[in-house]
């Protein structure tokens, strides 16, 4: 019998990318079976979203911890019990420090709204749509040190549209960002991803 991979989200809010990877566990769409979802906010909307889909939720606020490195080892220590095989940071609003992704080595990843190298960082969206590109998305990738930087598993691509708004434009990325999420875990769950230097290759089924 195989054994399937174990999911960790991370979330801060709504978890909207959360809920696509929930949606497709539940359709039998995900290659991974998610065991918990943990919160940097004790009322962040997704948890109760993630309780209702019958997933384990945890939570610690970052406040009164000297460091990120001391808050995240409060994190790891929180998801160990889960044996995590992957981390999703869908949508998580903290950068991860090494003491995070030495916990997971190769097997945290984040989803960002833009066509990464090109506008990472917050609002991400908007400055695509201020600075007048014609094309613009989202990107899943392996996190690493820095922000937004690690190779690149999935990237998704969304025309800006002559007459778009900030928030119509987000809208489409959503949408993609859905669908990027699920189809890049179910890559890495199945063991089709190989790196060489920062070129992510994907072995054929």
């Amino acid at each position: 019998m195989t054994v399937r991979p174990r999911l960790g989200i991370c979330v801060s809010g709504r978890g909207s990318n959360m809920q696509a990877l929930l949606r497709a566990a539940q359709r039998g769409e995900l290659l991974a079976d998610p065991v918990v979802v943990f919160s940097n906010h004790l009322d962040a909307p997704a948890l109760e979203r993630a309780r209702a889909a019958g997933v384990a939720v945890e939570a610690l606020e970052s406040r009164g911890y000297a460091s990120r490195a001391d808050y995240d080892a409060a994190v790891v220590q929180c998801l160990q019990p889960y044996d995590c095989d992957i981390i999703a940071l869908a949508g998580y609003m903290r950068i991860v420090t090494p003491t995070f992704l030495n916990a997971w080595p190769g097997r945290v990843l984040n989803i960002h709204p833009s066509l990464l190298p090109a506008f990472p960082g917050l609002h991400a969206v908007e400055q695509a749509w201020s600075y007048g590109v014609r094309v613009s998305g989202c990107t899943v990738h392996f996190v690493d040190a820095e922000v937004d930087h690690g190779p690149i598993i999935v990237q998704r691509a969304v025309s800006v549209l002559p007459d778009d708004t900030v928030d119509r434009l987000a809208a489409r990325i959503l949408e993609q960002e859905h669908d990027a999420f699920v189809e890049a875990v179910n890559l890495v769950a199945a063991g089709r991803v190989r790196l060489e230097g920062r070129r992510v290759l994907i072995e054929p089924e």
